[in-house]
């Protein structure tokens, strides 16, 4: 089977499964208004990322993650368990013509984006051919470097090396890379070698350590969105390996990484996560043990924990349902945060140099706290998701989904898509949609802020050193006999079409 890379998904099908959903939501009675919502954000769902060109533009994995991840997959699954999709909610219906109105807010930014795009990416053809290899080895050598600096070098906010931590994006560059090489250099038969092999590794190792799930998750989603790029056809085997990988990640590393966090202090260096790491990595049945014991006892102190009636492992994390309920429940009560919160995003964009005091942007963990029976009141670090659409609503109400959001969205897709343009052309857009599969679900409008400023920079600096510096350093790491010139132009060619009306109502 050969790895989807969907430029639009066909709008009748799109129309079938809402309405297979609609169907089992009536059958499980779900009331009629939330499965109608359901069913339009589905269908305005497809028709914005058909319109915003697909997994070819950043823009349009953008669409997609928030839809899946923030929406699709729990009401999906909260059908697949056979309970009614607005039970267990706060404000059901309120809660679901939020996400509806914010994802027809993100058809409009789409339509204005592409109208505003500009023609000719500015980093389409930086990275030459015969340098993929050798800026490969730059990107993995960077990558560790400032890596092992953040561990031996002591640094505090503010510090140079903290500015660079915040645009280091070099070890999934690293992993897009050796893939797309891995992948032409075969001319399609192996989409994996020993350098990407080694790439993997470094980066799934720091995620251990961090105890993130983004950090182990991210590294696999690199090398899918770069083989699914070149369409690349999967073996049996490979099919297999996907498959025995993920179901690991599901049932054993998640819990991991959710329960590991409980045995680190807030001062923890890596010395003590290391510690830490290895002594649960060696007893991974226990943690998944102790875990689901931790849920099911939060579930008995606190009733309906989320949005199903049971506790679901991954599958809690899968859906920004129940968190953006309670928010915009909390809103309906009086709650209306303003836009003081929106300033202290763009504040900081100043250097910390510059501006040593500035504003913390912590808005979720606020938000989380002003709620109430998510976190303690004392707690002021940990982080808490809501969804872009979520976080809109509590700024402004419909105002903040209806104007402010779209004009956000309409920034941030113009940047990206202007500056990586196809993703099949270049790496900068592969890039961006294994960034944005984090960030577009559970980021809220703050995280969309911060990718305009520390996403764009990140980028242009990436690509700039893929010309001009990683080479020279992968040459460095080589040797002089891996200077040769290697073809790596993808073993599938595929002429670029542009989007027709008809294409976007078919």
């Amino acid at each position: 089977m050969r790895l989807p890379f969907p430029e639009r998904i066909p709008l009748p099908l799109a129309i079938f499964a809402a309405s297979v959903l609609f169907a089992l939501q009536q059958f499980q009675q779900t009331s009629l208004a939330f499965s109608l919502y359901s069913f339009l954000f589905v269908v305005i769902a497809t028709i914005a990322f058909n319109v915003a060109g697909g997994f070819t533009r950043p823009s349009g994995s953008y669409i997609f993650f928030y839809a899946l991840l923030g929406v699709i997959l729990g009401l999906v699954f909260k059908a697949f368990l056979g309970e009614p999709a607005d039970s267990n909610l706060r404000a059901p219906l309120l809660t679901i013509q939020v996400h509806t109105g914010a994802i027809t807010a993100m058809l409009g930014a789409a339509i204005l984006s592409r109208k505003l795009t500009r023609r000719k990416p500015f980093l389409e053809n930086v990275l030459k051919e015969k340098d993929v290899r050798n800026a490969t080895l730059g990107a993995l050598a960077v990558g560790c470097v400032l890596f092992f600096l953040t561990i031996v070098v002591t640094h505090q906010a503010g510090s140079v090396l903290t500015a660079i931590t915040q645009i280091n994006r070099f070890l999934p560059l690293a992993i897009i890379l050796a893939t797309l090489h891995a992948i032409t250099s075969s001319r399609g038969r192996k989409s994996y070698d020993g350098l990407l092999a080694f790439a993997l590794g470094i980066s799934v190792l720091i995620g251990f350590v961090n105890f993130g799930k983004e950090a182990m998750f991210t590294p696999l989603i690199c090398w899918l969105v770069a083989a699914a790029s070149l369409r690349y056809k999967l073996r049996l085997t490979e099919v297999v390996a996907i498959v025995v990988i993920g179901v690991f990640y599901v049932m054993y590393l998640v819990p991991y990484s959710q329960y590991g966090r409980n045995f680190i202090p807030e001062d923890g260096n890596f010395a003590t996560r290391t510690a830490v790491a290895f002594s649960l990595l060696g007893n991974l049945s226990e943690v998944r043990e102790q875990y689901q014991l931790q849920q099911q006892q939060t579930f008995q102190d606190a009733g309906v924990a989320g949005y199903y009636n049971n506790p679901e492992g991954f599958a809690d994390r899968l859906t920004m349902i129940p968190f953006d309920d309670m928010l915009i429940n909390y809103t309906e009560q009086g709650h209306v945060a303003g836009y003081a919160q929106i300033g202290i995003d763009l504040a900081n964009w100043v250097p910390h140099f510059i501006w040593p005091n500035k504003p913390s942007s912590g808005g979720g963990n606020l938000y989380a706290r002003e709620i109430g029976g998510i976190i303690s009141e004392e707690d002021t670090s940990t982080g808490i998701s809501f969804s872009p659409a979520g976080q809109a609503y509590h700024l402004d109400r419909w105002v903040g989904i209806f104007v402010l959001a779209p004009v956000i969205w309409t920034v941030l897709f113009v940047i990206f898509d202007s500056l990586c343009g196809d993703s099949r052309r270049s790496p900068w857009g592969l890039l961006m949609i294994a960034l944005f599969a984090h960030t577009a679900p559970e980021g809220m409008l703050s995280g969309a802020i911060y990718m305009m400023w520390y996403g764009s920079i990140a980028i242009i600096v990436t690509a700039l050193s893929s010309s001009y510096l990683l080479p020279i350093i992968g040459t460095l790491v080589a040797g002089p006999e891996k200077t040769g010139v290697v073809q790596v132009r993808p073993f599938i060619r595929r002429r670029v079409a542009p989007i027709q009306p008809s294409d976007v109502i078919r």
